[in-house]
């Protein structure tokens, strides 16, 4: 197990990573705000879903879900169908314009880090991949556990957070 002054540092590290997480958004197009993205980029990889899973996957309550697909769904990125087992939720799924709003959230982001890590080498870039997915297979699905009760005594109340 790591150190108290590495875990410290790993935290600090965290809150300057909000930085990262900031340039990334303002690659976003100005009519697709981050939340917006999220909902695109979940649908994307997950296929059409209801809009409890959507917001399950979010880590979000469902009013923030509904604003986020209401801004997607304006745009004609998804679809809101009927869910023929229950006819009062509706199955999200994406359209042509919104598999297309997609392809450019991607080539956006996949630009911007290409250009910012372009002095690391292929090994680091998979290891950072790595060592992402490990840490976030580690956070699981980022909700506050009775497990995690027991860890942090001080936490009172169940929280949830927005995607990153």
């Amino acid at each position: 197990m790591a150190e108290q002054s590495q875990y410290e540092e790993l935290a600090r590290q965290f809150s300057a990573f909000g930085a990262v997480k900031r340039d990334l958004q303002r690659s976003l197009p100005h009519d697709c705000p981050a939340g917006s993205a999220a909902v695109l980029m979940l649908l994307g990889r997950y296929g059409e879903m209801r809009m409890s899973r959507l917001a399950e996957l979010l880590a979000v309550d469902m009013s923030v879900t509904s604003r986020h697909v209401a801004h997607v769904a304006d745009r004609g990125w998804i679809d809101r169908s009927p869910d023929p087992a229950d006819k009062r939720s509706r199955i999200l799924s994406l359209t042509d314009k919104g598999l297309a709003q997609i392809e450019l959230l991607s080539e956006r982001s996949t630009e911007l880090l290409a250009y910012r890590l372009s002095d690391w080498t292929d090994d680091e870039v998979g290891q950072l991949i790595s060592m992402m997915s490990r840490l976030r297979d580690s956070f699981g699905d980022c909700r506050y556990t009775p497990r995690l009760a027991q860890a942090l005594p001080d936490a009172t109340e169940e929280t949830t957070r927005t995607p990153a």
